[in-house]
């Protein structure tokens, strides 16, 4: 099975430099194209998308995972990355950010989690058949990121198969900063090079981790070297033991 897991920063490129930020507000369509062209070209089996926007000018009023998935011949599953207490829900931009996953077979067995701290919160849980898949975005600053971690514990603990764990975390400090999870879990990351996957253009510090139980093979991790993001994608085959 192959996974690609990508930050595609609502679809508006790379590397901005006229103020800081200003790249979140730019239109997104001709870089859409260029992102699904490249997953397309990697034909992955399921795919995790972190900075997916929902429909604001951006990206014409367009849902880009509904987008994707029609252009692939996907399915979709997509969640607002604030809970519907937040105040984010009432900003153009922000109520239309979120993540979600795309699936080459059906998607059944999807489940939206918020966690209790932290601006976004929004965990996705995909249930397929002998692997169960997680999808973060966590937070930015190190204290909430750690209280995310800690309830991110807790749900892989309850899952009733093989785990995995993606996306991007943040980890300012790399591996280093997820050691403490890595050992509470028993999961290992799909990136033994510790490879660092951010920014996309001279990538220093592995902010997105894919990381999995010992129950699963894996077979071959790489990151494209694309630019469509500020991050670099991760792209992993494995397999299930039997």
């Amino acid at each position: 099975m192959r996974l690609l897991v990508y930050n595609i920063r609502y679809g508006t490129g790379g590397r901005h430099f006229m103020f800081p930020w200003s790249g979140y507000l730019r239109r997104t369509n001709g870089n859409l194209r260029a992102i699904t062209d490249f997953i397309r070209s990697v034909d992955p089996d399921v795919m995790g998308l972190i900075e997916v926007d929902e429909g604001s000018f951006r990206s014409g009023r367009r849902n880009q995972a509904e987008h994707i998935a029609h252009e692939l011949g996907h399915y979709h599953a997509y969640a607002s990355k604030y809970p519907e207490t937040s105040m984010a829900r009432l900003i153009p931009i922000m109520s239309k950010q979120g993540n979600a996953f795309l699936s080459r077979d059906t998607i059944t067995g999807e489940r939206f989690h918020y966690f209790t701290e932290g601006a976004k919160r929004l965990v996705i849980e995909l249930e397929l058949e002998g692997v169960t898949i997680f999808l973060v975005h966590l937070a930015l600053t190190f204290r909430i990121r750690h209280h995310q971690l800690s309830e991110l514990h807790r749900l892989v603990k309850t899952a009733r198969q093989p785990v995995v764990v993606a996306g991007d975390f943040n980890a300012l400090w790399g591996d280093r900063e997820m050691g403490l999870f890595l050992a509470a879990t028993g999961l290992t990351s799909a990136n033994v090079g510790c490879v660092p996957s951010f920014p996309s253009w001279t990538p220093n510090r592995q902010l997105d981790f894919i990381l999995h139980s010992p129950g699963i093979r894996s077979q071959r991790f790489w990151m494209p070297a694309v630019t469509y993001s500020d991050h670099l994608p991760l792209v992993w085959d494995f397999a299930l033991d039997a």
